[in-house]
């Protein structure tokens, strides 16, 4: 039995249980729009791995009877609240999520995917030691909150993009003199920094042992946003250089994770540089778009 924990308020959720169901794999659902309400974990841990049931509406399953895990958490948004005040009920629900985040943790079946594999998405300093490691090249890079440094930095790669430092998704940006001028506030916090890339976007999904590699072509430097400046944006499925497809699966293995959103740029001149690699990728935006068969490979 395939467990699926999400919320169907998110399309990608919604898109992992529409496939299951096309495909006739049995599932049950734990919607964490309504968790921890109408749930109920019970069990311990025998030998390391934990041994009890979860009872859902209308459904119970005994732990042992789980094939593989697709997880996705959900942010304080679109939930149901605990009846409690209102702090209380933010420390309850996060209690009741941190018990599931260490029961899927210890599963002996396949999580798609467990909380440590995607650690290093919370300190992207340390997630580009990762994919260097890995044999992906990473842009030069600043970490710091001191402005002269950043000015410094500018003058010598003269094109220059900043970006949040956590997983908590920002939207890249040139450091132009607007935020230039700005800088003073650095102070207050450190930011990353990176020389900027020309060249076309490339997203690859790495799904077990498959590759899905999209080209994204934009004018925008976050194509996610595009649309924000009144930009297009253009996918089309290509193949990866043999060394970068196996580099992607190398990070991903490295990382544990059996699904990977990883963010490369290939530049005019065919240099590869890799951004950064999520542990829960929001694939169904590249599969709408490219019509590659992402969630029939998950």
């Amino acid at each position: 039995m395939i467990l699926v924990i999400g919320g169907l308020a998110d399309t990608v959720t919604e898109l992992v249980c529409a496939r299951l169901s096309a495909c006739d794999y049995p599932y049950r659902l734990l919607d964490l729009s309504r968790y921890p309400a109408g749930y109920r974990l019970t069990g311990r841990w025998r030998d390391g791995y934990p041994d009890g049931a979860m009872q859902g509406p209308g459904w119970r399953l005994d732990l042992a009877e789980i094939s593989s895990v697709y997880v996705r958490f959900l942010g304080s948004e679109g939930r149901l609240l605990p009846e409690a005040p209102a702090e209380s009920a933010k420390a309850l629900s996060a209690e009741a999520d941190a018990a599931l985040m260490t029961l899927v943790e210890d599963l002996p079946c396949p999580v798609v995917n467990k909380t440590a594999g995607g650690i290093s998405n919370n300190s992207k300093p340390y997630q580009a030691l990762m994919l260097h490691r890995a044999g992906l090249r990473v842009p030069p890079t600043l970490v710091t909150n001191e402005p002269d440094v950043v000015h410094a930095f500018h003058a010598r790669h003269r094109e220059v993009v900043y970006k949040s430092l956590s997983s908590v998704r920002s939207i890249v940006r040139r450091l132009g003199p607007d935020m230039l001028a700005r800088l003073e506030h650095l102070r207050d916090g450190p930011a990353q920094f990176q020389a900027y890339i020309p060249g076309d976007n490339v997203r690859v999904h790495t799904v077990g042992e498959r590759t899905f590699a999209i080209r994204v072509k934009s004018e925008a430097v976050d194509y996610r946003y595009a649309h924000r400046d009144g930009l297009s944006v253009a996918m089309e499925p290509i193949v990866l250089p043999d060394a970068i497809e196996h580099a992607c699966h190398s990070a991903a293995r490295n990382m544990d994770l059996l699904l990977a959103g990883i963010d490369l740029k290939v530049t005019p001149d065919g240099e590869w540089y890799c951004f950064e690699i999520n542990p829960s990728p929001g694939f169904i935006y590249y599969e709408r778009h490219s019509g590659l068969p992402i969630s029939a490979g998950l």
